[in-house]
């Protein structure tokens, strides 16, 4: 099962989600609205993206995550 990396850097004002392993051979596409798009370099798939000008509110903080589970066809 693939981990979520989730990495807040304050002082470059970030957040980085990954949904796979980051990876050596990674490139990234901006996509508008300070959202940049994680890609494996030869495959293309999305590994995670990058959110720009970030800055959590202040006071207690939780994090939802859902996650959809989708079942193979024919099984």
């Amino acid at each position: 099962m693939a981990r979520i990396h989730v990495i807040h850097d304050p002082i470059g004002e970030t957040l980085t989600v990954y949904f796979a392993d980051p990876r050596v051979d990674q490139v990234c596409e901006e996509t508008g609205e300070g959202v940049v798009l994680i890609k494996d370099r030869r495959s293309g798939e999305v590994i995670g993206f990058e959110r720009l000008y970030y800055k959590p509110e202040a006071g207690p903080h939780t994090v939802t995550v859902e996650t959809l589970v989708a079942e193979k066809i024919g099984e």
